[in-house]
C-alpha cells in the first residue's frame, strides 16, 4: 500500500499558458544490419562527469564533449544506493542507445519487479499485453507532440484498461507472496517520530485494528472493501499528517510570490476560493480540487509580477545570438502585455515562435539517450541483477 502523499501548494507561471517546454529530439541510436536484416544495438562506452541525478538515471556529460541521460532501469534500488551517485562524480557506463524515453521501460524491466511465481503461460500473456501498452503510449506521445489531445486521451484509455487486464493476471501471485508489515512498522514510515508528532494512544490502538481488518480484506481480494478500510484509517491519520505536512495559509501562500498590488475585495474572493481548495482537498473530491484551483490560479495569475526576459533565459543551459535575442525578447514583451483569457490563441502562436527560435538550440545540446547495461565509479563495476 502506498502511503498518501502530500499535495505540493505552488503555482505555475502565468507564461507557460498555452506553450510548454518539451524535450528536444533525441539522437537516433547507432545500428549495424547483420545478415539476418535484423537491427541490432551497439553498446558504447562512455566516461564523463555526473550533471545531475534523477530517480532513474543521470544527466551525463561525457569527455567527448557530448550531453547523455543515462537510464538505470535494469538496476535495482540496492545497486544504486551501493553506487551513491552525486553531482560532479566521474562515471563509465556502458550501454545501448535508444530512441525514446520510452524505449528505457522494456518488458525485461517490468517482469524484473514481478513475483518470481508468475508462470511461463501468464508471462506470456503479460508480455504480449505490455507490447501493446508501448505501441499506444508511442501513438499517445506522437498525438501529444500533433496536438491531437482528444486522440492521446483515447490512446491513455485504452492503456489503462489494458493495464487493469494485467493487474488482474498479476495480483494473486502479489497477494500469495506478500509479507505486509507489522503496523508499528508501517505506521513508523510515515516519518511521525522523526518529527515529534506523538499520536494518541487510543487513535494508534484503533489505527491497529483497521490496519489488520485491511490486510485481511487485501489478501481475500476484497479491493473496495479494502478501499473503504484504508479511508477510515486515513480519516484518523488526517490530523497528524497536517501537523506533518502544514499546509501554508492564504496568506503565507501568497506571500512567497511577487505580486503586484491586489484589490481588497478581489484578496477576500481569492481567500474563500482558497479554503474551498483546501477542503476538496481534505474530502479527497479532486476533480472539484483541480477545477477550484484553476480558478484560483486564473485570478491571482493576473497580479504575478512576470519574470523579465533574460531572467526567463537564465534557466537555459545555452546562450542564443544577439539577433535571436532580439527576437525572443521582442515575442517575449509581446506575450506579457496580450490578455491571457482574451488572446490566449495568439499568446501560444507567440510562445510557438519563440521556441521555434530556439529549437536549434535545443537540438546542439540534446542528450542522446542511454540504457546502461554496465557501471563502472571508483574502480566498482556494476551489472543488472
Amino acid at each position: 500500500m502506498k502511503k498518501p502523499i502530500k499535495k505540493t501548494w505552488m503555482i505555475a507561471s502565468a507564461l507557460t499558458i498555452g506553450m510548454a517546454v518539451l524535450t528536444p529530439l533525441q539522437a537516433g541510436a547507432t545500428a549495424v544490419e547483420p545478415t539476418n536484416a535484423v537491427t541490432v544495438q551497439i553498446e558504447q562506452q562512455i566516461t564523463g562527469t555526473i550533471k545531475s541525478v534523477h530517480g532513474d538515471g543521470i544527466n551525463l556529460k561525457a569527455r567527448d564533449g557530448k550531453n547523455y541521460f543515462i537510464s538505470f532501469f535494469k538496476f535495482s534500488d540496492e545497486q544504486l544506493e551501493q553506487m551513491n551517485l552525486v553531482e560532479g562524480q566521474e562515471i563509465t557506463v556502458e550501454g545501448g542507445v535508444v530512441e525514446d524515453y520510452l524505449d528505457f521501460y522494456t518488458f525485461e524491466v517490468y517482469k524484473k519487479d514481478l513475483p518470481k511465481n508468475v508462470p511461463n503461460d501468464e508471462l506470456t500473456k503479460l508480455e504480449k499485453m505490455f507490447s501493446e501498452v508501448k505501441k499506444l503510449e508511442k501513438e499517445a506521445s506522437n498525438a501529444i507532440t500533433n496536438k491531437k489531445m482528444d486522440e492521446a486521451e483515447k490512446k491513455y484509455e485504452e492503456m489503462n484498461k489494458i493495464y487493469e487486464e494485467m493487474n488482474k493476471i498479476t495480483k494473486p501471485y502479489y497477494l500469495a507472496s506478500w509479507q505486509p508489515q507489522p503496523f508499528e512498522e508501517f505506521l513508523e514510515d510515515y516519518g511521525f517520530s522523526e518529527n515529534n508528532i506523538v499520536i494518541a494512544e487510543n487513535d494508534k490502538k484503533e489505527l491497529k485494528a483497521i490496519y489488520e481488518e485491511w490486510v485481511k480484506l487485501e489478501k481475500d481480494g476484497q479491493d473496495e472493501k479494502a478501499k473503504e478500510k484504508m479511508k477510515g484509517f486515513n480519516k484518523i491519520l488526517q490530523p497528524y499528517l497536517d501537523e506533518l505536512y502544514p499546509t501554508p495559509t492564504f496568506e503565507e501562500y501568497i506571500g512567497r510570490l511577487d505580486l503586484i498590488d491586489i484589490p481588497a475585495e478581489t484578496i477576500t474572493k481569492l481567500k474563500n476560493i482558497y479554503e474551498d481548495v483546501r477542503k476538496a482537498e481534505r474530502e479527497e473530491n479532486y476533480d472539484l480540487f483541480g477545477e477550484i484551483w484553476a480558478e484560483f490560479h486564473d485570478i491571482l495569475g493576473q497580479f504575478i509580477i512576470p519574470q523579465t526576459f533574460e531572467e526567463y533565459m537564465s534557466s537555459f543551459e545555452f546562450k542564443v545570438s544577439n539577433a535571436d535575442s532580439k527576437q525572443l525578447k521582442q515575442l517575449y514583451e509581446e506575450i506579457l502585455k496580450l490578455d491571457r483569457k482574451e488572446d490566449s490563441a495568439k499568446i501560444e502562436e507567440k510562445w510557438e515562435a519563440f521556441y521555434n527560435i530556439l529549437e536549434p538550440y535545443f537540438e546542439a545540446i540534446k542528450a542522446i539517450l542511454i540504457s546502461a547495461s554496465k557501471i563502472t565509479i571508483n574502480g566498482q563495476n556494476y551489472l543488472p541483477q
